[in-house]
């Protein structure tokens, strides 16, 4: 499956993104879905993660209360609704998705990847 990133920018501290990730397989509905960021000089980390069957949430301690993730698999689409954005948050944010039931958090248990989408947070 390929995936396809959208939505990053310039934004000021406080503001909001809304991050999509457009797929191309019918086959959506079989993966979790997953969002992750990494900042220069940085490791890759989790951001966000969605169930496949549940459609259950999970999320970073860094972002709880403030992202929100969901998908549309009619759209084949999952989303990333980023409020209150904080100047650590910066980073590229790619989607991710994985033919595990259970969202993880680690980034080799996804099997594809998006290009990734730049989030710029001024201060």
């Amino acid at each position: 499956v390929q995936l396809q990133a959208s939505g990053g920018g310039l934004v000021q501290v406080g503001g909001s993104l809304r991050l999509s990730c457009a797929a191309s397989a019918r086959t959506f509905g079989r993966y979790a879905m997953a969002w992750f960021r990494q900042a220069p000089g940085k490791e890759r980390e989790f951001v966000a993660g969605i169930s496949r069957n549940t459609g259950n949430a999970y999320y970073a301690d860094s972002v709880k209360g403030r992202f929100i993730i969901s998908r549309d698999n009619a759209k084949i689409t999952v989303y990333l609704q980023m409020n209150s954005l904080k100047p650590e948050d910066t980073a590229v944010y790619y989607c991710a998705a994985s033919t595990i039931v259970a969202v993880t958090t680690s980034p080799v248990t996804y099997d594809y990847w998006g290009q990734g989408t730049q989030v710029t947070v001024s201060s």
